[in-house]
């Protein structure tokens, strides 16, 4: 989905707001873990400066040392722990772990329960209220290794947390020209798609996207191989849908894809949902720890986990990073969930390992309503069980992180680069960094807002001890597309590269050597934050539908035929009679489209039409429905 004011590195995003009286009076506590002799300050003093968000030490070890084998979240020492956030413990099996104690330097002792993860490699500490905004929670318990039973301990800090003013999306004019209309199903308003070049080479698959922006109904679809709508979800009014995918859920394929409410300042509030290829949900994940899944990447994982993005606004002291003393800034990271359970694996917060002072956004126009938002995580992938990758929008820069630890081992970009970046192979403000199996990335390159590059691309970038950072290929769109914000790129079976050009409204397949073989644009103001192209069945759970339109004058009636969702509809058969008892074959067709229109040699007062695959199989059935007169 598109981030909207976040493609402004200016500008931020928040999530809740402390009340004023409470901030001032646990301001002191937020300056360090042990600062209680701040508290003497005056509230004129606290109300002029928000509390410290930064740790002292960057980039620590989620691992607790001692041998526990133990890593944990909160991360240690660090200042951005959410008030309702549980204690993660995880590389011990939920039995090993025991005497668990968590106390709040304001809230006291805190009752709760170890619960553990399904993968039976850890528990969550659930307590039972919520910490206090600036205070200082001790963790202490035990774990029984293999050497013995070992104790354990750590700090972390309580964030005081800031929330955006929720801004209700007003609808917009509607504009009948920008999305289709179908007689069967008036209620699925599509969004339009021009079909602006197809060359015979384009490899297989359905294409994936979100309408999102538009004008009217928003939801994520499913279009062929032509771009001809397969599948809509229209979602309620100020709902908004991004990263609808196929992913594979245990054994079988699922769709993915977030829903919820889209800030203007440009994350998510929202959740994750799972279908299956009936169109049934079989899912929806929730980010733990008091917050709510953002729509920028959402990943299932063999083991049963998910990893999905997060935003945090935090009221914070940004001098440091020449910005304002009272402010806000947005923290973003990751979470590892557990499926089965719901709980929280880890979490990773970019605050406690990058520094502010790494951001090409402006500090300075930090508010409470605009914080600053400095790292704006867009992207995570898993190219191995040690490391993780992630792509930081805001510094310009990729992270290779080490999994278990969560530390940050090479950063490709930005300002403090570990690695050499050839000319020509530097990225900017960019999106979806994937490591590919030969060990080259992918990424989508906006390289705008601010505008770096003559125009956003495609790029395959090989990582070489020696030589750094160089530019394998570049696709560039025929029309030199400048998308300030979103984006994709996905490398395909076959090697032809399929890019969801973000806030241009375009969807396009390049051969390996770049020669354009697909191309598409979304009608009027829709976009989509990414777009793929996948193999997928679709077997709808729900029927087809059919209407049926007699002429007034009299004569045989047309049919109108769909089947949302269904992949494998080649032909419709319609019957019809005087009666829903006494139906018999009026015509046969083959599918043209979402919709097909099917004449009939005679009228009827009811018809129903069967979908049918290619080898004649009947699919599904309609309902009997009477003709009208239109």
């Amino acid at each position: 989905m598109k981030p909207r004011a976040a493609t402004r590195p200016t500008r931020a995003s928040p999530r809740r707001t402390l009340a004023f009286l409470a901030f001032a009076l646990t301001l002191a506590l937020a300056r360090a873990p042990s600062a209680h002799a701040a508290a003497t300050g005056t509230a004129k003093a606290a109300a002029a400066v928000s509390p410290r968000c930064v740790p002292s030490a960057l980039n620590r070890s989620a691992v607790l040392p001692g041998g526990t084998g133990l890593t944990v979240s909160p991360l240690p020492g660090s200042y951005s722990a959410s008030p309702d956030t549980q204690i993660s413990l995880l590389g011990a099996a939920p039995r090993a772990l025991g005497g668990v104690r968590v106390r709040g330097s304001r809230s006291g002792a805190h009752r709760g329960r170890l619960r553990g993860y399904s993968q039976r490699d850890g528990a969550s500490f659930l307590p039972s209220g919520a910490f206090a905004p600036g205070e200082t929670v001790t963790v202490a318990g035990r774990v029984r290794t293999n050497a013995g039973t070992r104790s354990f301990s750590f700090r972390f800090l309580v964030a005081h947390e800031d929330t955006l003013p929720y801004k209700r999306n007003v609808a917009s004019a509607r504009e009948p020209t920008t999305v289709q209309h179908f007689r069967s199903r008036p209620d699925l308003l599509a969004p339009a798609l021009q079909l602006l070049a197809r060359a015979p080479q384009a490899a297989a698959g359905d294409i994936f996207a979100t309408a999102q922006h538009g004008p009217q109904v928003l939801g994520p679809m499913i279009l062929d191989e032509a771009g001809k709508l397969l599948w809509f979800d229209p979602l309620a009014h100020g709902m908004e849908a991004a990263d609808l995918r196929v992913q594979r859920y245990g054994l079988q394929p699922v769709l993915t894809w977030w829903q919820g409410y889209a800030p203007e300042q440009g994350f998510g509030v929202g959740e994750e949902v799972i279908m299956n290829s009936s169109y049934r949900q079989i899912g929806r994940v929730r980010a733990g720890n008091g917050l709510k899944a953002d729509l920028h990447d959402f990943r299932i994982t063999p083991a049963g986990t998910a990893l999905l993005t997060v935003f945090d606004p935090l009221s914070c002291d940004v001098s440091s990073a020449r910005g304002p003393r009272t402010a806000a800034v947005t923290d973003s990271g990751f979470q590892e969930i557990d499926i089965s359970t719901g709980l929280v694996r880890r979490e990773w917060h970019s605050i406690d390992h990058v520094a502010l002072g790494d951001s090409y956004s402006n500090p300075r126009t930090a508010t409470a309503v605009w914080p600053f938002d400095y790292f704006h995580i867009n992207s995570l992938d898993t190219p191995s069980p040690a490391t993780l990758l992630i792509s930081a929008r805001n510094t310009s820069a990729l992270y290779e992180l080490d999994a278990l630890s969560g530390r940050v081992l090479r950063r490709i970009g930005g300002k403090h680069s570990n690695v050499p970046v050839a000319p020509g192979a530097g990225t900017g403000f960019q999106h979806d960094a994937t490591v590919l199996p030969d060990g080259a990335i992918s990424v989508f390159d906006n390289g705008a807002d601010p505008k770096i590059h003559s125009q956003s691309r495609g790029l395959l970038l090989a990582l070489s001890a020696t030589a750094g950072e160089t530019v394998i290929t570049q696709y560039l769109h025929p029309t030199a597309l400048s998308a300030g914000s979103q984006g994709s790129m996905q490398v395909l079976e076959n090697g032809d590269v399929f890019i969801g050009w973000g806030a241009q409204p375009y969807l396009s397949e390049f051969s390996a050597s770049g020669a354009l073989l697909f191309d598409a644009r979304l009608a009027g103001r829709y976009e989509s934050y990414r777009a793929y192209r996948f193999a997928w069945t679709g077997a709808p759970a729900q029927p087809p539908v059919a209407v049926s339109l007699a002429p007034k004058r009299g004569g045989p009636v047309t049919v109108y035929a769909s089947f949302n969702g269904d992949t494998r509809t080649t032909a419709w058969r319609v019957f019809g009679g005087s009666s829903t008892h006494s139906l018999s074959l009026l015509a046969a067709a083959a599918r043209t489209g979402f919709e097909t229109a099917i004449a009939t040699p005679k009228r009827a007062r009811f018809v129903l039409v069967q979908a049918l695959d290619q080898t004649g199989r009947v699919l599904a059935s309609s309902k009997a429905v009477a003709s009208t007169v239109g």
